[in-house]
C-alpha cells in the first residue's frame, strides 16, 4: 500500500529555490553534513529537483525557475524564513558553516529557552539558526525567563 507520507519524510518538508543548486548541495554537504539522495538535471544543466538529507530530515531544492515563479532569496531581496537546524555540537557545526562560506548573523550563545544557538546566512541567501538543545525548560520557567529577557531587551 502506498503511504501518504513517504518513508523518510516529515509532514512538513522545506523546498529551497537557489541560484546555483549544484553549489548549494556542495555547501550543505560541507557545512551541515548533508547527503545527496536524488538529482534531476535539465538539458540546460539546471537542477530541476534534488533531495538532500541533513540528519534525519529531507530537504528538497532546485535551481531558480523564473518561469514557474521559483526564485531564491538573492532574486527577491532576502528571505523572511529561518530554517532551524538541531545538531549534536552547535559550536562545531557553526564553525564548519562559516568555513564553508556562510556569513554570521548572530553569534552562538546560550538562550533562555534552553537552546545554545547561532544564526548564519548561507551563500545562497537562506537563513539558518543552528542549535543544540541544552536544557529542558518548563512552560512556567519559560514564561518567567521570556519576561525577564524582554525587560532586559527593552532597556
Amino acid at each position: 500500500m502506498v503511504k501518504a507520507i513517504p518513508d523518510g519524510y516529515a509532514e512538513l518538508t522545506a523546498y529551497l529555490s537557489v541560484d546555483g543548486a549544484s553549489e548549494a548541495i556542495a555547501f550543505y554537504t560541507e557545512a551541515f553534513g548533508a547527503k545527496e539522495l536524488a538529482r534531476s538535471t535539465a538539458p540546460n544543466g539546471k537542477i530541476m529537483h534534488a533531495q538532500i538529507q541533513i540528519g534525519g530530515t529531507i530537504v528538497m531544492l532546485s535551481d531558480e525557475l523564473r518561469e514557474a515563479g521559483l526564485l531564491g532569496p538573492h532574486s527577491v531581496g532576502g528571505t523572511p524564513v529561518t530554517l532551524y537546524l538541531f545538531v549534536e555540537d552547535v559550536d562545531a557545526t557553526f564553525a564548519r558553516a562559516l568555513r564553508a562560506g556562510a556569513k554570521q548573523q548572530r553569534e552562538v550563545q546560550d538562550h533562555f529557552f534552553g537552546d545554545r544557538a547561532g544564526q548564519v546566512l548561507d551563500p545562497f541567501g537562506h537563513r539558518w539558526t543552528i542549535a543544540t538543545h541544552i536544557e529542558d525548560v518548563s512552560p512556567d520557567e519559560f514564561e518567567q525567563r521570556a519576561a525577564a529577557h524582554m525587560r532586559k531587551a527593552a532597556g
